[in-house]
């Protein structure tokens, strides 16, 4: 059998085998609903809660916070149009750098007629916090800006973000003036990085199950108490009235054990090692490389490269038939041509753009893989660059 080599995590996981084993019985033995009164539903309706404690202790949140969702996108689209809907102000601050989730949400309430500021980053895709501060105004009703970036794994300073809000927050409250919400898209960071909601200070976080080897379908947000956001899904009175549906109890089930697991085993620097590995392989090996992302405040396992006189594509194919998957940025826009709007956020132009791949390493990668990869790729970007139109440059 021809080797496989997955490096494409940040798009999704694995279903861990002990998250499959807790969900199984809910598929054909517990199976019922956990709306009903009698016995044989109220296990369901136990097991959901169960979960929904789970959730909240990776967060650090109160059980009756955490809100399920049928994963990433629709927590993150409940978080910022539920509360732009309560038409408290029409002014929403966001980042140039946000998940398709995010952006095209954001995008769908300006043809509502709400005001969005986008804040650029610098070189390495860090937020400009001057320029947060100086584009809140009056009308601001809301903050959103992720936790750490898909495509180039830079993380954003949240904690810091949630400070300056407080403060403002409390200019408004000696002035009877209603708050700015803060939400932050943590769907590549829970599992990972400290996601203590009440130290980063934001008021939502959503998360997506599929990204730390949970199910797919499953997600969650919360929703600090005392926030007032206006329902997207309307039905029965699921969720406790904040998203109507009977609940995935499976998919709830395995969020749960996926969140017990991974606040059991933390393999952040494992992956970072392994990442800095062929991160210093690929430096030294191939000529006109460029990493994207902070140097250090980056998640462990992504590495995202522009390789110049390449297009990103097809070293993704050619990787591909040798085995390895990885991807040419975010899975959630893959069918587009365009190069990344993250990297030109950056200030990368868009012929260097086009040459971009991202690594994301997970827990079943080892030092063998990197070693492969870089017998195989410095030779692909050989091939490439040999036919590339681009080769009177080099």
């Amino acid at each position: 059998m021809r080797k496989f080599i997955y490096l494409d995590h940040n798009a999704t996981t694995p279903t861990d085998p002990d998250v499959v084993r807790a969900m199984t019985p809910y598929f054909n033995e517990l199976y019922g609903n956990p709306s009903s009164i009698y016995q044989f539903a109220q296990q369901a309706q136990e097991a959901r809660e169960q979960a929904r404690e789970k959730v909240a202790k990776i967060l650090n949140a109160k059980p009756e916070e955490i809100f399920f969702t049928s994963g990433g996108t629709e927590a993150i689209n409940l978080a910022i149009k539920g509360v732009a809907v309560r038409e408290r102000g029409n002014h929403i601050i966001s980042s140039r750098i946000e998940h398709p989730a995010a952006v095209n949400t954001c995008k769908w309430l300006e043809r509502q007629g709400f005001n969005l500021t986008y804040i650029g980053v610098d070189k390495y895709g860090i937020v400009d916090l001057d320029a947060l501060r100086d584009a809140i105004t009056d009308k601001t009703v809301l903050v959103t800006i992720m936790h750490a970036n898909n495509v180039i794994g830079t993380i954003q300073p949240i904690k810091e973000i949630g400070e300056l809000l407080q403060k403002v927050n409390e200019d408004r409250r000696t002035k009877n003036r209603p708050g700015i919400y803060f939400h932050t898209d943590a769907v590549q960071t829970v599992g990972k990085l400290n996601t203590d909601v009440r130290d980063l200070g934001v008021d939502l976080l959503s998360l997506s199950s599929h990204k730390f080897y949970g199910p797919k379908g499953i997600g969650a947000l919360f929703i600090r108490k005392g926030t007032e956001i206006e329902s997207l899904i309307h039905g029965g009175h699921h969720e406790r009235g904040r998203r109507a549906g009977t609940e995935n109890i499976p998919g709830i089930v395995g969020l749960g054990r996926a969140c017990e697991i991974a606040m059991q085993k933390q393999d952040e620097e494992r992956l970072k090692a392994l990442r800095d590995r062929l991160e210093q392989a690929i430096v030294e090996k191939i000529d006109d490389c460029l990493i994207n992302g902070h140097p250090e405040k980056r998640l462990g396992g992504t590495l995202s490269i522009c390789v110049k006189y390449v297009e990103g594509e097809s070293m993704v194919l050619n990787l591909d038939y040798e085995g390895i998957a990885v991807s040419s940025g975010s899975a959630c826009s893959s069918d587009s041509l365009e190069p990344s709007p993250v990297l030109l956020s950056l200030g990368i132009s868009p012929e260097i753009a086009q040459g971009s791949i991202r690594f994301s390493f997970g827990k079943d990668n080892t030092e063998e893989d990197i070693d492969y990869v870089m017998e195989v790729l410095p030779r692909i970007v050989q091939k490439l660059r040999a036919i590339s139109p681009f080769g009177s440059l080099q």
